[in-house]
């Protein structure tokens, strides 16, 4: 029953996908998040994956329910259910590769026609402790990232470099659309009942906003 009741102790849950092309790292990227755990072999992800961890943003518990795209990127196409109600994305490409930077744009391209207009998205280099392989700059990667208004960052897996702000940032970004959403209902609490779901995905939607009733200030 205890664990049970800390499962529950969460006020949003937002959905987060990994996107980007296979072997960028995004299996061990959701693993550092996750477990603080990192895997050396390099085995392609079987099945429907998703790890979720909460953190705290503005006193508030946010869980995030992190999906990872289960090897179906090799195929160049991931399923539409896989992207329904995500809130926040990462697309990751590795930074000693420029083939799979090449491809974020089509992934962009892609997360776009599947999800809300408010989703939340930040470019990630992955593999940042090889710099001398450095094959994308930082400053390109920025100006991509300024252009088509996403966040970008640079992280390692390997070494636990940036993945936390990653994550963090991405989540603190969402809680930031939601709550500005939550407001424009007004004050009037009963325009929002308890366990009533702030939708900023599509339908179906996993995430949004758990006990906001009046009481839960």
């Amino acid at each position: 029953m205890g664990a049970y009741k800390a499962d529950e102790d969460y006020d949003y849950l937002f959905k987060v996908v990994l996107i980007g092309d296979s072997g960028v790292g995004k299996s061990n990227l959701l693993s550092r998040f996750t477990k603080n755990e990192f895997s050396h072999g390099s085995k392609s992800t079987i099945g429907v994956e998703f790890a979720t961890r909460s953190i705290s943003v503005e006193d508030k518990v946010v869980k995030a329910q992190i999906w990872d795209t289960a090897g179906q990127e090799r195929y160049r196409a991931i399923t539409s259910a896989y992207y329904r109600g995500a809130v926040g994305a990462l697309i990751v490409y590795d930074m000693t590769r420029r083939v799979t930077y090449e491809s974020v744009e089509r992934w962009l391209k892609e997360l776009r026609g599947h999800t809300d207009t408010n989703i939340v998205v930040m470019l990630v280099g992955n593999k940042s402790d090889l710099c001398h392989l450095r094959a994308v700059s930082v400053e390109e990667a920025t100006e991509f990232a300024e252009r088509e208004n996403t966040f970008f960052m640079e992280t390692s897996a390997q070494e636990a470099i940036n993945v936390e702000n990653a994550f963090t940032e991405v989540l603190s970004q969402i809680y930031s659309v939601v709550s500005k959403k939550a407001l424009e209902i007004g004050d009037d609490p009963s325009a929002l009942p308890k366990g009533q779901t702030i939708n900023v995905g599509s339908r179906d939607d996993v995430s949004g906003l758990k006990n906001a009733g009046c009481c839960s200030s």
